[in-house]
């Protein structure tokens, strides 16, 4: 979205309290400004469409997901707790793109915990996953698809389709992480019987393919 510099007087009053705003937002000056000047004006700001699709994420988000505040406006994240030993917990970190082309933006799923069996279990549910995914898209005809497995994370691009809604886009995005949580907490319940489950957990995939691409 393009942006102008433009000159504006106003009182040293309206200034302190803007500023004071815009660092409890975690913003700048001329974001919030700008988005204050938006809102009234009815304009729609990269802010508002991303407050909408993390709005509707939130709704589907059940009481096993617990929602973490975040002082940035593109970022959301959601964490979740294992039924495994200790209980590790797995986030789910949503940061969207400003200006949405290829991409609506970036998934990173990581998993808190000091054990390494563990952290290869995850790395061996991930690096299923991803090919699962990457084969259904391109079966699709739908390129771009993006990934990476790091260090008890894995991370991939949000395709942007361009047929989507922001109200669409947050619920197609809130449904992915419903999914691919399921499948997580199906594979660590019990790892040595994943290769009865899998089915069951595709199909579920191949149906939310059949609603949304992202």
């Amino acid at each position: 979205m393009k942006k102008s510099v433009y000159s504006l007087v106003l009182m040293d009053d309206v200034i302190k309290a803007v500023d004071e705003q815009a660092y409890r937002l975690g913003t700048s000056r001329s974001n919030l400004i700008n988005q204050i000047l938006a809102e009234r004006l009815s304009c729609v700001t990269p802010e508002m469409r991303m407050r909408e699709i993390f709005g509707q994420i939130a709704e589907l988000m059940n009481s096993s997901f617990r929602i973490q505040e975040q002082r940035s406006p593109s970022l959301m994240t959601v964490k979740t707790a294992l039924e495994y030993k200790y209980r590790p917990t797995i986030s789910y970190k949503v940061e969207l793109e400003r200006v949405p082309q290829q991409y609506l933006g970036t998934l990173r799923v990581n998993i808190r915990t000091q054990s390494a069996a563990l952290i290869d279990m995850f790395h061996s549910f991930f690096a299923y996953r991803a090919k699962l995914e990457h084969s259904y898209l391109a079966g699709l005809g739908v390129e771009g698809y993006s990934f990476e497995i790091g260090d008890g994370s894995f991370s991939r691009r949000l395709i942007n389709t361009g047929a989507l809604t922001e109200e669409q886009a947050g619920e197609a995005i809130g449904e992915y992480i419903k999914d691919l949580d399921r499948a997580v907490k199906t594979y660590f319940a019990a790892p040595e019987a994943f290769g009865e489950n899998a089915p069951v957990l595709e199909k579920a995939y191949r149906a939310l393919l059949g609603r949304y691409i992202v």
